[in-house]
């Protein structure tokens, strides 16, 4: 024994959540079902890493966003022997990782690529339901394709996720969509906005004060309820676009038409980033409160070049998966906890070189089986067998062993009797334990 002073436990960083079984097990279906329906669109997967140069996300995201100015986690890493250090930052989003591997690798150089990704992206914000400082994206990038016809397929893309979700569009979520221009139509409305907004700077709160001249286009993006009217009334960026852009709006417009894929125009509609041109679009929900965006995304057409690589087109969206886990939830659309298909009773130590080769048998044959660790009176283990969600109970008593059988007996209501099975014949019943 010692009498040092008991330290303290230790607990996570508040805003960077555990995630835990049985909780895990959906994060792996949703998964899952996310993997299916992007690859079925030809779709491959990309990671990388969570650490990157902070120079990456200012000259993609915007010096002047939010995400740089006040939510990235930047800081200076350990000098080297010549006093050097690099400037690092936790990426906190990952379309501008993907594009700074895309051409670090030379991936562009033949043709187009579809991409996706899972993974962990960091912003230092107030932690609040459904928005924290660790929060997980899935998300797509499809890179040197220029037309509107890709951006439909993105879009139409989203909604078939959402749908396979058990998502109803109408009940569950709304897709907006909006055409941000190209840069000069974007200065010449900036010009025409920032003209309005000075007209209206008593209605601004500080946040529009700041971003007045700086990124005034976030202005319109305000959810201040005093600044709505001003916001609304302001020049719509629409009125500013030309014919070609124009062409590419209507072009995947009439795509989702044909389709029959809901949308609403929504002239305010920004995204948070910098580097959009063209299309933008989102998928809100009113069963989230405040955090109601669970997917968005757009054309970014210049963040390639901006990064140093060969310009060429590119679209993409990312989707919050604690986001879309809550909105599930609220729906009603989660699976329930799986549960083993066999929860094997194992009444005392004797046979035990049967019973482990007789379960390896049911697994190999497909079913899940989870073996009661150690010994206990049988009440206990029925209890354990019960809790754990399994079909059946594998009874390997003494008196069964000695006759080369194991009982089964049926846990819920609609399983039918207990039977008796051969201990050496495992392939010959193990279909009868998976559930359909």
């Amino acid at each position: 024994m010692t009498d040092a002073k008991k330290l303290p436990p230790l607990q996570a960083v508040k805003g960077m959540n555990d995630i835990l079984p049985p909780e895990s097990a959906r994060w792996e279906w949703l998964e899952a079902k996310m993997r299916s329906v992007l690859q079925r669109y030809g779709y491959q997967n990309v990671r990388t890493p969570i650490v990157e140069p902070t120079a990456l996300f200012v000259r993609g995201i915007g010096e002047v966003t939010d995400i740089v100015e006040k939510e990235m986690y930047a800081f200076e890493d350990r000098a080297d022997k010549h006093g050097q250090a690099e400037h690092l930052a936790l990426r906190p989003e990952m379309t501008a990782g993907v594009v700074r591997a895309m051409t670090e690798h030379s991936f562009l150089r033949d043709s187009g690529r579809r991409l996706y990704y899972f993974g962990p992206m960091f912003r230092r914000e107030k932690p609040q339901k459904g928005r924290y400082r660790q929060f997980h994206q899935m998300g797509v990038e499809a890179l040197g394709f220029a037309g509107p016809d890709v951006d439909a397929e993105v879009i139409l893309m989203g909604s078939r996720l959402l749908r396979e979700l058990g998502l109803v569009q109408g009940d569950h979520f709304q897709l907006e969509l909006n055409c941000l221009g190209e840069p000069d139509e974007r200065r010449a409305h900036r010009e025409a906005l920032i003209a309005y907004l000075e007209q209206h700077q008593d209605l601004l709160d500080e946040d529009g004060k700041r971003r007045l001249h700086s990124n005034p286009l976030r202005v319109l993006d305000t959810k201040n309820p005093a600044m709505q009217d001003m916001a609304n009334n302001a020049p719509k960026l629409l009125d500013f676009l030309g014919e070609s852009s124009l062409a590419h709006f209507n072009g995947v417009r009439a795509i989702l038409d044909e389709a029959g894929v809901a949308y609403q125009v929504n002239p305010r509609l920004v995204r948070g980033l910098d580097y959009y041109n063209l299309t933008v679009f989102e998928w809100v929900t009113t069963r989230l409160g405040s955090q109601g965006t669970i997917c968005g995304g757009g054309r970014y057409d210049y963040l390639i070049e901006q990064l140093g690589g060969k310009p060429a087109p590119a679209v993409g969206f990312g989707m919050g998966i604690e986001r879309m886990l809550l909105l599930l939830e609220e729906v009603g659309t989660l699976p329930p906890p799986p549960a083993p298909d066999a929860y094997a009773i194992i009444p005392s130590a004797e046979g035990l070189p049967k019973v482990l080769v007789a379960l390896e048998a049911l697994r190999e044959a497909g079913v899940s089986v989870v073996m009661h660790p150690g010994q206990g009176s049988m009440r206990s283990q029925f209890k354990k067998a019960d809790s754990s969600g399994a079909r059946f109970a594998l009874i390997f008593g003494p008196d069964e062993l000695a006759r080369g059988e194991v009982a089964v007996k049926p846990l819920r209501a609609d399983e039918g009797e207990q039977v008796t099975r051969s201990l050496y014949q495992v392939a010959d019943w193990a279909d009868e334990l998976r559930a359909a």
